[in-house]
């Protein structure tokens, strides 16, 4: 049994930090793993979390990989189980830069509105304990202290971006510490994330692009989900990579057991929309309350989801697989019928010989 701020040792140079699972029907914030590296004499840092503990475990964590005397924060993307403790850069005393994914930067500054556009779409199919603006400052409000900016902090894209090469693959991204940390662009589970990859090591930071086979998020991106998945998979079958981590299953993945893994992500998808064909495939039109609710039903015959699931998450990603399949709602009304745009077929003119 794991708890909060316990320390998993990939090398003596490497340790992932242990976060938490939401809670909240206990007031308690997920927490999302963080990996702490040395290479040479850099202190690399991905995410932070969030909570006064999980500071104190990260600076532990820290310490167990020195010695260091420059400091590299990259934060994956701006959900605020990741940011929390960002500031936690200004406190290293040594020089240091720290880098968030630009279109993250609104949802950073202003988390309460990025929930409530969440949470405004699926008002009415699931049980909201309040109305969305109500239920999103709730959630928010759990995340604390927040500061997902320090003194250093500057955006990837204020960077040049560069194609980067690993094995077979071509990513776009950022390097860092000349090549041995490398941040590639993924953007699925939301508008900015990034996964890393850190190359002396063979360690492959998913963070949230691995929770769950399908996104939940109002700005995921089910394809881009997908494709990064198999990509990384590639490059634990060409052994570009060892070790894969990610920012909620507390645990590490070695080898051929990655690919399996991942594997099984994709095999999830796969069937996830499998089953939300048969749901609305055939009748081409559906309200979102009874989708959602067949879709749970779907989720949990298949036994597959993600990290922290829960009704609300559940009811998220049904409406992205709505869009997925190419419905859309008729009108604004609440719980209005989705259906497809209807096929406009004339007949063929007749032509002359």
């Amino acid at each position: 049994m794991t708890a909060l701020g316990d320390l998993i040792e990939i090398d003596d140079r490497t340790v992932l930090v242990l976060g938490q699972e939401l809670d909240l029907g206990h007031d308690r914030p997920d927490v999302a793993n963080a990996l702490v590296h040395r290479v040479g004499d850099t202190l690399v840092m991905v995410d932070t979390g969030v909570t006064a503990a999980f500071r104190a475990a990260l600076r532990e964590a820290a310490d167990r990989v020195g010695p260091w005397s420059r400091a590299l924060v990259l934060t994956t993307h701006g959900h605020p189980d990741h940011v929390g403790n960002n500031d936690l850069a200004d406190d290293l005393d040594v020089p240091v830069e720290h880098y968030v994914p630009a279109p993250d930067l609104d949802q950073m500054l202003d988390p309460a509105s990025y929930w409530v556009r969440s949470f405004e779409r699926i008002a009415g199919l699931a049980p909201l304990p309040a109305p969305p603006a109500a239920t999103a400052g709730k959630v928010v409000s759990l995340f604390q202290p927040m500061r997902p900016f320090g003194a250093t902090t500057r955006t990837y894209e204020e960077r040049p971006l560069e194609r980067i090469r690993i094995g077979s693959l071509r990513f776009t991204g950022w390097t860092f510490a000349d090549g041995a940390v490398r941040v590639l662009r993924s953007q699925g589970h939301c508008a900015g994330h990034v996964i890393v990859y850190l190359g002396d090591c063979g360690v492959l930071h998913l963070s949230d692009e691995g929770n769950g086979a399908c996104g939940a998020m109002v700005d995921a991106d089910q394809l881009k989900i997908q494709t990064v998945l198999g990509a990384v998979s590639r490059l634990f079958e060409e052994g570009e990579a060892v070790v894969l981590t990610d920012g909620h299953t507390f645990s590490v993945r070695r080898g051929a057991e990655v690919v399996s893994y991942l594997d099984g992500l994709l095999e999830q998808a796969t069937a996830l929309q499998t089953a939300a064909l048969n749901l609305a495939g055939e009748i081409r039109r559906i309200r979102p309350s009874t989708f959602a609710t067949r879709y749970a039903e779907a989720i949990a015959d298949l036994h597959v989801g993600g990290a922290n699931p829960n009704a609300l998450f559940t009811a998220m990603t049904a409406v992205n697989v709505l869009r997925e399949l190419g419905l859309r709602p008729e009108s604004d009304a609440a719980d209005a019928p989705w259906s497809r745009p209807a096929l406009d077929n004339p007949a063929p003119a007749a032509t002359g010989t």
